[in-house]
């Protein structure tokens, strides 16, 4: 398992740009999966997640299982979904689609993220697409997190890799994948929501989106338990008392707090982030859990 690298601090620069220096120091290719490979490995898949620090919308997780020498993703300059233009993620997208030996995507919704929390709901959403390949994998590469191996229906090893889809190409592909997948749904979703801007932010934190959250409320697919979401939910307001004598109206009716249904996508790609709190003018393609 890689350590974690530090973030050096510069001067000047926010954490988020130095993250994103830091990352774009790194080399992406098949190291890794040469390395499980010297050791028996032969089925590895790579897992990653986009949409943890997202306030709208589910979490999406990919598994792909790359063939032995994917020299054309290597010449593609396939990497870190986050490092890449929109066209370059849809062009690698449908290029994977073609040379994966398998892939899976899984969505965890918003109203399982309330009840779980980021961390859980990302970690299943992990577990499903594993769940979801039709070719059982010997080994899981994955980004910074492990997995209840226990609930797979046969024996497998996995390696949490830090910063993994900068640094390994199975974990890159799934980093792809679910990032393509997933602003694909926020395209469609903004024609549903179209007061909050989804197509242009895909549901993260951006200073539009919380203008949007202060004016409108939230909707039935935001993460009601993030901070941002949670402050916009509109308060009882008080009315003449009745005969029953209540003074408010009831909180628990409130529809926003109903739950999406959870919902999974395999095959075909979809044709066609966010601020943090200290960065409001970032468009939209740093993951961030500051909100969680």
């Amino acid at each position: 398992m890689a350590p974690r690298l530090p973030i050096p601090p510069v001067d000047g620069v926010s954490k988020t740009t130095a993250r994103q220096k830091m990352l774009r120091q790194l080399v992406c290719s098949d190291t890794h999966e040469q390395t499980l490979r010297s050791q028996g490995f032969r089925v590895i898949a790579g897992i990653d997640e986009v949409g943890r620090g997202a306030l709208f919308g589910p979490v999406v997780a990919a598994a792909v299982i790359l063939p032995p020498e994917p020299e054309d993703l290597r010449r593609m300059g396939l990497t870190d979904s986050k490092q890449l233009t929109r066209r370059q993620r849809e062009e690698l997208d449908r290029r994977i689609r073609d040379v994966a030996l398998d892939l899976a995507i899984a969505e965890v919704d918003a109203g399982t993220i309330d009840r779980l929390n980021i961390y859980q709901a990302s970690r299943l959403a992990m577990l499903r697409a594993v769940q979801l390949l039709t070719i059982a994998p010997d080994h899981l590469l994955i980004d910074a997190m492990l997995l209840d191996l226990a609930q797979l229906s046969r024996p497998c090893a996995q390696t949490r890799l830090y910063y993994g889809d900068a640094l390994s190409f199975s974990i890159a592909a799934a980093s792809v994948v679910a990032k393509v997948h997933r602003d694909a749904l926020m395209r469609e979703l903004d024609l549903l929501h179209p007061q909050y801007g989804l197509a242009a932010h895909k549901g993260y934190a951006t200073l539009t989106h919380r203008k949007a959250l202060a004016e409108h409320g939230p909707s039935p697919l935001h993460r009601m338990t993030f901070a941002p979401v949670l402050t916009a939910i509109p308060k009882a307001r008080p009315h003449p008392k009745s005969s029953s004598g209540r003074l408010f109206d009831e909180a628990g009716a409130d529809p926003a707090r109903t739950p999406l249904a959870a919902r999974t996508a395999k095959g075909k790609s979809p044709t066609s982030n966010p601020a943090t709190a200290g960065n409001p003018a970032i468009a939209g393609e740093e993951e961030d859990t500051t909100w969680a």
